[in-house]
This record gives structure tokens, sequence and C-alpha cells, in this order.
């Protein structure tokens, strides 16, 4: 389900969901915003989204600032997409009403929060737990899990600070270089931040921590499923992420496989107090 607070290019999605073979398996919100051409266009004509914020160009900013000002489009006009054309929120809340579980996934990094980030240089709406909430319609007595998603070292794309940054020759080395995943830009990279990520479970509300790319930093631990198998380095690492944030590491990805993951959710199930209605996956 794509929730109402999320902006929608109708020839993308189109294409994923040929790509996925989804065409039974997605709904688009009604109040859902159209992201056109004329918001890339409005992006790329931009000075200071493009050179001097670093924008993606993909013309969400300018979709955003549209809905804003009520001048945006909607789902509910698009005839391209009628046959997905769903009240998402009523859907959910009939499912919580059922006892079923959700899962709410929300996008980009919290420090490019547009009230919490590294303002100028942050996207063009909230992207914490609480605005990821409410993006898909639901309140926050109806979620009973956050689980905030740390890499196992920083990296960012675009401009606007990093600190610790790494130069290109020593990220090589390591092995840290990534590309963003829009633009095909150099991502820059650092030490992981454990002060950041401290700040970053605060404002999200986390109740447990999902730590990817460890075989990156220790090689050794590639393809590691049992956590007392891990090199000790590891181990240590993720400890002193847990004593720093005061949440535990729950999952721990040692390999870019489906089954590369260690589970430690069990460790922390005793601490619930009942179960998950809503897990919001940041």
């Amino acid at each position: 389900m794509i929730g109402p607070g999320v902006p929608v290019e109708t020839a993308i999605l189109l294409n994923e969901i040929k790509e996925t073979d989804s065409e039974n398996r997605i709904s688009v919100d009604y109040q859902c915003a159209m992201l056109e051409e004329r918001h890339k266009t409005q992006e790329c004509e931009s000075d200071h989204l493009s050179n001097k914020i670093g924008s993606t160009k993909s013309g969400v900013g300018a979709c955003n600032a549209e809905r804003a000002l009520r001048m945006v489009k909607l789902a509910r006009q698009e005839t391209r997409l009628r046959p997905y054309i769903t009240d998402t929120v009523g859907e959910i809340h009939k499912a919580l009403s059922n006892g079923k579980n959700l899962m709410v996934e929300g996008t980009q990094g919290t420090f490019l929060s547009l009230y919490h980030g590294t303002y100028p240089y942050v996207t063009s709406k909230d992207v914490t737990a609480s605005q990821a909430c409410a993006d898909v319609g639901i309140g926050p007595t109806d979620v009973d899990d956050v689980m905030i998603i740390f890499k196992a070292y920083v990296t960012r794309v675009g401009e606007g600070p990093l600190e610790g940054q790494l130069d290109r020759e020593e990220v090589l080395r390591r092995g840290w270089m990534e590309h963003g995943t829009v633009t095909g830009r150099e991502r820059r990279a650092a030490p992981f931040d454990f002060t950041l990520a401290k700040r970053a479970v605060r404002l999200n509300g986390a109740t447990q921590i999902a730590l990817t790319k460890l075989d990156v930093l220790f090689p050794k631990a590639k393809g590691i499923r049992d956590y007392s198998n891990l090199p000790k380095e590891g181990r240590d690492f993720v400890s002193k992420i847990e004593k720093d944030t005061g949440i535990p590491v729950s999952l721990i990805g040692t390999g870019a496989g489906e089954a590369d993951l260690i589970d430690r959710r069990s460790i922390s199930k005793s601490t619930k107090k009942k179960p998950a209605k809503v897990a919001k996956l940041r």
C-alpha cells in the first residue's frame, strides 16, 4: 500500500508494477500527490537546489512544495492509476481492527529531515518515524515497535556536512564506496557516528536496531548467522552501539544474501509488554 503522504510518479509506478508482477498486490491512496514532469524541470532549473543543496532532481521537493500550496494533482484524478486507487487508510485500520500486524516502511536517513536534519542540506519533508506514521494515517498509540536501521559506517550523497569524512582513496581502500540509487553519484563515507546514532534513536522513538553491512566493516563476519561466531571486534562494536543508544541490536546483516542475517529478536522479546500491531521500519 502507498499511503497518502507519498508522492507518486505514474510512469515509474506502472513500470515497477509490471517489473514486479504486482498487479494484484498494490494499492495507491486516492490522496497521494502526483509527481509530474514539470516538477523535475523546476528542480533542474533551480541553481539553489541542483548545485548548492545537491538535490536528486527527481521532482519530489517541487511536488511537496505544490502540495503545501494546495496546487498539486491528486491520485484520484489520474485515470491511468484508477485500477489501483484505494482508501488505504481505511484498509489499514480495518486490518488493525481485525488484529492483523502492519509494517510501515519509511524513507531516507533521519538527518535528511526537513525539521531535524542538517538544514538546508535536507529533503523536502520530515522523515522520522512520526512522519512515516502520519503519511499512512496511523496515530502514535497504534505503534508498538520502531525499528531503526543503521549501517556499520556512515554515508552521504550530495552536499552537506559529514563528521569524520574520509578522503576518496581511503573510502576505496576500505571497500566503503557506494553510489546513490537515483543519481548514481558517489557517496561520501565516514566511520560510524555514535552521537548521531543516539540522537536518531531519540528522534524516532526507536525500540530496536537493525544493523547492516557489518561484514563490510569486519570482513571476517561475512556470511555468519550466529552471533556467538562473530569476530570479537564485531561483537564489541554491537555492544557499544547498544550501550550508547540504550536499545538492542536485533538484526545484523553480514552479507548481501537474504540469508546472511543474525536474528537476535528473541533476546529482547521478554521486554515487550504486548504483541506488535504496527512495526515501524525506519
